[in-house]
Formats: C-alpha cells, sequence, structure tokens
C-alpha cells in the first residue's frame, strides 16, 4: 500500500432472513439490489462480505458515491396488537 492509498472501513448492516427450507437470504438496505444467500448463518455473512465487496468495488471503478451505515443507528419496535 502506498502513501496515497488509504484504507477505509465501511459499516453495512445486513439482514438474515430465514427461508422455509433451511437457507438464508441476505439483504444489505443501504446497497439497493445487493442480495446473496447461504445454506448457513456463517456461509451467508461470507457471501454478504463478497457481495458487498464486489458491489463497492464497482461504485468505484464507477465513480460512484458509496454509502454505508456507520452514521444508521438501529431500533426493534415490538408492538402488542389487539
Amino acid at each position: 500500500m502506498t502513501a496515497n492509498q488509504l484504507k477505509e472501513t465501511l459499516t453495512y448492516k445486513v439482514f438474515l432472513h430465514k427461508e422455509p427450507e433451511g437457507s438464508y437470504t441476505v439483504t444489505v438496505p443501504a446497497l439497493p439490489g445487493c442480495i446473496t444467500y447461504g445454506e448457513t448463518i456463517d456461509e451467508a455473512i461470507e457471501m454478504a462480505r463478497e457481495a458487498i465487496t464486489l458491489y463497492v468495488s464497482d461504485l468505484k471503478d464507477n465513480d460512484e458515491n458509496i454509502p454505508d451505515d456507520k452514521e444508521s443507528l438501529e431500533y426493534l419496535l415490538n408492538l402488542e396488537m389487539v
């Protein structure tokens, strides 16, 4: 790495959705269309890392803005419905 190349840390929320057959679909809300899947949680997360890396690389190659979630907050709200 040269002095001109700085390492950047990007932060992304990923959502894992368990499918009826037992595998997991992963979505990355900050990156529209960035969807992948894995047979296990570990595999799904690894596939998400790869999908995000490729997505961000494509954005960089096209000089596009690279969004991330480092300034986002998340809260789960439970509602009891009658």
